[in-house]
Parts: C-alpha cells; sequence; structure tokens
C-alpha cells in the first residue's frame, strides 16, 4: 500500500491565519509579516527542515519573538568599545529618550512663538558650539564620510568654473586637485577607499610624500594652480611605527595661508578635547586650534552618540559647505539631531564610561561573574574599536569559558557577544551595564545546559 507523503499534510496559510495566537499577533505585526513567518515555516517543512507537526509551533513561536525590528538587542561582552559590527557607540539614556521623544511630531523646523519655519538643528548646533567653544560654526549631515564628501566640494569653489562651488566641469583639472599625504591614504572599511571616494567630487587626490614619510616639502612642492585644498587624515584604523614622519596641522596652516587655501582636517573618532587615555588620538579643539579651517568627525564614535558627520570650524568656511546643494541631499533627521543634542549637552556617556572604567571595580565584577559561571579570571585588554586609537591597549579583566559557548551565547536571549581568543570564550564586562552583570550569568549557564 502507498504511503502518504506527510507533506500533503502541511497546514494551509488560510488555516494558520485562523488561529488564535495568529490572530493576536495581529495586534502588533503587519499581516505581510506574519504571512511571510507562516511561508518560512511551510517552506521548511516542504524542504524537510522540520517535521509537519512543529509547523503550528514553529509558527507560534517565531511570532511571539518577532518583534517590529528585526535587530536584537545584545549585551557587549567583547571588551571592544565602539563594535562597528554592533552598531558603534551605545546612546546614553538622555539621548534614547531624546529619540523617543522626537519620534513624534517636533518643532524641527518651527518657531513656536511666531508660528513661521526656522532654521533646522539650532539645538543640536548651539550645544556642539557650547562642548567645542574654539569652532565658530558647526554642521550635522548623516555620516562622517557624506561630511568629507561635501567639505572637499564645497571648499574647492574657485577651482570650479563658478566662484561658489555649485556648478563646473567634471574634468580634474578644472575641479580642483587635493592634496593628502600617501600614508594618509585610508580605506575606512568595506572596500570604500578615500581616492574613490574624492573621485565622487570630480577632483583628483595628488599623493605626497611616502607610506612612513612625508614633509612639509612634499606638500610645498605640489601645490599649483590647480590645488584646490590641503587635507589632513587620521589614519585612524591603522597604525605606521619606526622610520616615520609627518607634517603637522600648524606647519600645513602657514602653508595654506602662503597659498590661500583651505585646510580641512578628517579627524575620524571625535573627541573635543585632549584625553590621557588616548594621547595619540586627535581632538577637535587642539585642531582648530592650530590652524584647521575645518575639522570633520563622527558622531557615533569616540563622541559616544548617534550616525553623523559634524563639520566644525570658521564661520565662513561653514557657512559655505551649508549653502551647497549637496548639503541638502546629506541632511539628517530630528531623531539624529535630538540624539547629538542630548549626548553632548549631558555627562552620561556610555562610551566615556566604558573608556575611563574603574580597572579594579571591573576585576570585582569579574570575579562575581566568575563564580556564578564557575569561570576563571584572566586578564584582557579591551579596545576602542571603531577605527580609533589603533593598537591602545585597554588593560582590564575577563572570565574565560570553553569556546563552544560562544554561539549560543549569541543566539540566547538576551544575546551575548563574547570574544572568542585562542580557544577560548573570553566575556568582558567591560562594555556591560552593571546592572546587567547577572543578566550575563544566566545566559552563560543557560547556555551551558543547552551545550550539555
Amino acid at each position: 500500500m502507498a504511503h502518504t507523503d506527510p507533506r500533503r499534510s502541511i497546514p494551509r496559510t488560510d488555516h494558520l491565519l485562523d488561529l488564535p495566537e495568529v490572530i493576536t499577533a495581529g495586534e502588533r505585526l503587519s499581516q505581510s509579516t506574519i504571512r511571510a513567518i507562516i511561508v518560512e515555516a511551510q517552506k521548511a517543512a516542504r524542504a524537510g527542515e522540520i517535521p509537519v507537526a512543529e509547523v503550528v509551533p514553529t509558527v507560534i513561536e517565531h511570532l511571539s519573538s518577532r518583534s517590529a525590528s528585526s535587530l536584537t538587542p545584545v549585551l557587549n561582552a567583547t571588551g571592544i568599545i565602539v563594535h562597528t559590527n554592533l552598531g558603534r557607540a551605545p546612546l546614553s539614556e538622555p539621548a534614547r529618550r531624546a529619540v523617543a521623544s522626537a519620534a513624534g511630531y517636533v518643532d524641527v523646523e518651527m518657531d513656536l512663538e511666531t508660528g513661521r519655519r526656522s532654521k533646522r538643528g539650532i539645538g543640536a548646533k548651539q550645544a556642539i558650539l557650547r562642548a567645542c567653544p574654539g569652532a565658530d560654526d558647526a554642521l550635522i549631515v548623516n555620516n562622517g564620510g557624506a561630511a568629507l564628501l561635501l567639505a572637499v566640494t564645497a571648499l574647492r569653489g574657485d577651482k570650479m568654473s563658478g566662484n561658489d562651488g555649485s556648478a563646473g566641469a567634471s574634468d580634474a583639472s578644472v575641479a580642483g586637485e587635493i592634496i593628502v599625504s600617501r600614508g594618509e591614504l585610508i580605506e575606512i572599511g568595506a572596500g570604500f577607499r578615500l581616492p574613490d571616494l574624492m573621485a565622487t567630487t570630480g577632483s583628483r587626490i595628488r599623493e605626497v610624500g611616502m607610506t612612513n614619510r612625508t614633509h612639509l616639502d612634499d606638500y610645498a612642492e605640489a601645490i599649483t594652480d590647480r590645488t584646490a585644498s590641503l587635507l589632513k587624515v587620521h589614519t585612524s584604523n591603522f597604525r605606521v611605527e619606526g622610520f616615520t614622519a609627518s607634517v603637522e596641522i600648524a606647519a600645513l596652516r602657514e602653508l595654506a595661508d602662503d597659498h590661500e587655501l583651505p585646510l580641512i582636517a578628517d579627524l575620524g573618532s571625535g573627541l573635543f578635547e585632549p584625553d590621557p587615555y588616548l594621547p595619540d588620538e586627535p581632538d577637535i579643539a587642539s585642531a582648530l586650534a592650530a590652524g584647521a579651517d575645518v575639522v570633520i568627525v563622527s558622531g557615533d564614535k569616540l563622541l559616544g552618540g548617534p550616525q553623523a558627520g559634524l563639520i566644525l570650524g570658521r564661520s565662513d568656511a561653514v557657512q559655505r559647505i551649508a549653502k551647497h546643494p549637496l548639503a541638502r541631499a546629506m541632511r539628517t533627521d530630528k531623531l539624529t539631531l535630538a540624539a547629538i543634542e542630548a549626548t553632548v549637552a549631558n555627562t552620561e556617556n556610555p562610551v566615556q564610561d566604558a573608556l575611563h572604567i574603574d580597572v579594579d571595580r571591573l576585576r570585582e565584577r569579574s570575579e562575581r561573574l566568575a563564580g556564578l559561571v564557575s569561570g576563571t579570571v584572566v586578564a584582557h585588554d579591551g579596545r576602542v574599536g571603531g577605527g580609533g586609537a589603533p593598537g591602545v591597549p585597554l588593560p582590564g579583566w575577563a572570565v574565560e569559558m570553553p569556546e563552544e559557548l560562544a554561539r549560543p551565547l549569541r543566539l540566547g536571549n538576551p544575546a551575548v557577544v563574547a570574544r572568542v581568543h585562542q580557544g577560548r570564550c573570553l566575556i568582558d564586562l567591560r562594555c556591560v551595564p552593571e546592572a546587567d552583570d547577572d543578566l550575563v550569568g544566566e545566559a552563560v549557564n543557560r547556555a551551558r545546559g543547552n551545550h550539555a
């Protein structure tokens, strides 16, 4: 007698949609999301990945665990503060509240007293200028790469066919040359390289010096009537050591003045002032004091805010950038403006807390966690991450566990991302809020129990 293929018994979509649990899920999830989960379970059953009898439980389980976003909150136990794969900087509680408040209607471009249109982002800009009094003006765009592209494009105006930089030919000899040290031609990740980024502006990169050594004369000898600007880039995601030389911003300022050229400094990570923990990391205040016309930093690195590109500097230069047509295309949204303002205006900052953590307290927390999970406390260096302070260790401690726990920890609830290194799973609490230490311990014990 022929056997009936059990896959013929896979529940139909309309039957699954009538389940009480599915109807309840419809109060928070869209029908398209619900149908996608149902189809996924049906396909898994047809492929033999799950038994037919598991279709209904699978649908119900996925619906109950599905949130409005596919992004999963994680506890960062890697010791890397600005972890690019985990969204870089975690926002402070004031910044999170500001984002939630700004999610509805807000006066982002309205003067409530007059009822008329006002300028966008005034509050965020004022907060930045209060934090960095050395800057005359500031502009916020959607990311650091956009800020650099915009600044280079807007400030090269006299090398275009029009003096305001708003029009011109695509020929590089007309659009102007950007002089930059060969040792500063960075790749910022995912294959995006500085020369390629600059090429989209119609300008041409003029490399000077060598990878390890560049002198002021190299810049001076490269200046011609086609030169549009001098660019100083902080090599934030790598270090060159040994026989090296580079030119400081102050020296470039004198050269730029001699030839009436703008000087642009891309600092990357975004310190407002010098930090003794990171002596080689440039800061905005020092770069402006040294003579940069504009300084560019990212909002979601050491600043501890959302993804954004901050342009600070001389008022005439910033205003010229702000008036360029590209500035409208790179404009940031109200949520980012709210988060930036709250981040800069408040002292609470998870990134800075993790950077300046009390190492003795970190050890106490690690020892307590080790007792909860039967682990071993070992010395462990954290890192800034996100391209900041490459090669600079942040001494600390971690709890050592078997490597095979790393995956179930990532897949648990809450998800805990630890560091896998030399056959070990290292749990570093540097970036974990102390109030969540017990959650980490419970997650480890669940992962160990499930893995046994």
